[in-house]
């Protein structure tokens, strides 16, 4: 396991893509949170009972990381698996470890530090970018808070897990353009629209909190979807709890790719 663990984490930083991708995140995060820090503070001395302000302002923005950065380490954890069945790489890695199970679980145990190195930089952009000016137009950046530092270190933690989940959609879905899509049509489009729609009804409402994005959201502890100003309450899971939903998703994603992708004959 020691030698597939080791050969899998080679295969993440051995192509340009992680590093592209990286730079992206870094690009992405850096803007929104700069844009989030300035319109969010814009009307401080207007609040309203549904407007964040202070330490929660600072939290949910912070926080930005995982429902707005998502897609980054989802894509390059998906890729660990779709390039080699879309370069043929995927045959001599079971010459080499011919365990499939084994495999799998090398390519998503593999994905973690490269998703704390996703986290560390996707967290330092936001946190580089929104607190001067968190600290100069708002009530501060917060960041000796108790509870901002755990949203902050948590945030890092979720990243990882977002790259494991990345390698279990990528192992269900082998071809890489079919995942690629379905990631980006699910995490800009699908989960954003669903949290919201499900949050808006009380019969529904219980639901959001179980979609990934909101599991994760539940690890952080704060929600940036609680700052949108449209009087919904955002309900999240506790923070075990959404660390329990998110490995399940991972767990019984993996499952599927197990016994469907990893079953079938290769050549």
């Amino acid at each position: 396991m020691k030698t597939a663990l080791l050969a899998e984490y080679r295969k993440f930083t051995s192509t340009r893509m992680w590093w592209i991708l990286l730079i992206g995140l870094i690009a992405y995060l850096g803007f929104v949170g700069l844009a989030m820090a300035f319109s969010l503070t814009a009307g401080t001395d207007e609040l309203d009972a549904t407007t964040l302000a202070g330490a929660p302002l600072a939290r949910s923005i912070y926080a930005l990381i995982s429902p707005i950065g998502y897609v980054f380490p989802l894509v390059i954890g998906s890729l660990a698996v779709t390039a080699e069945f879309r370069h043929k790489t995927i045959t001599a890695s079971l010459l080499v470890e011919p365990r499939r199970g084994v495999l799998l679980g090398a390519k998503l145990l593999a994905g973690i530090p490269m998703g704390l190195i996703y986290g560390v930089t996707a967290t330092a952009t936001v946190v580089i970018a929104a607190a001067p000016l968190l600290a100069w137009r708002g009530d501060g950046a917060f960041l000796t808070d108790g509870a901002t530092v755990e949203v902050i270190v948590f945030s890092v933690i979720v990243m990882a897990l977002w790259l494991m989940m990345g390698v279990a959609i990528g192992s269900v879905l082998s071809n890489q353009v079919a995942a690629i899509i379905v990631l980006l049509a699910f995490t800009q489009f699908v989960e954003p629209i669903a949290r919201v729609a499900l949050a808006e009804f009380d019969s529904t409402s219980s639901v959001a909190k179980f979609l990934p994005g909101a599991a994760a959201d539940g690890i952080i502890g704060s929600s940036f979807y609680s700052s949108a100003g449209s009087g919904t309450a955002i309900e999240l899971l506790s923070r075990p709890a959404g660390a329990a939903m998110m490995v399940a998703y991972i767990v019984a994603l993996a499952l599927i790719g197990r016994f469907t992708t990893f079953k079938r004959d290769i050549s």
